[in-house]
């Protein structure tokens, strides 16, 4: 089964990529099978990781960033995936 751990964060007020620096820096054990980084305005980021093991495994997760870093708390979720998706008719 594939487990796909989302974590999201809007940084202060002109902190984005300090924030985009912070979470690249910050290491899981044991690595995800995949780990990938997004911005969007606002200076949000966003860290998807997959993990092959079951939905509610404990899983190792990216922590808070130090509160000078952020405008609110981080928004985290936890996806299962359901197959690839079916293109065309």
């Amino acid at each position: 089964m594939t487990v796909a751990l989302m974590w999201e964060a809007r940084a202060a007020e002109g902190r984005g990529p300090e924030l985009l620096d912070w979470v690249r820096g910050q290491a899981l054990d044991p690595p995800a099978l995949r780990r990938e980084t997004f911005t969007a305005p606002g200076d949000r980021v966003l860290v998807i990781t997959w993990w092959d093991a079951p939905y509610d495994a404990e899983l190792p997760e990216l922590p808070e960033p130090g509160e000078e870093l952020v405008r609110r708390t981080v928004h985290r979720w936890r996806f299962e995936s359901v197959g690839p998706a079916q293109e065309g008719p």
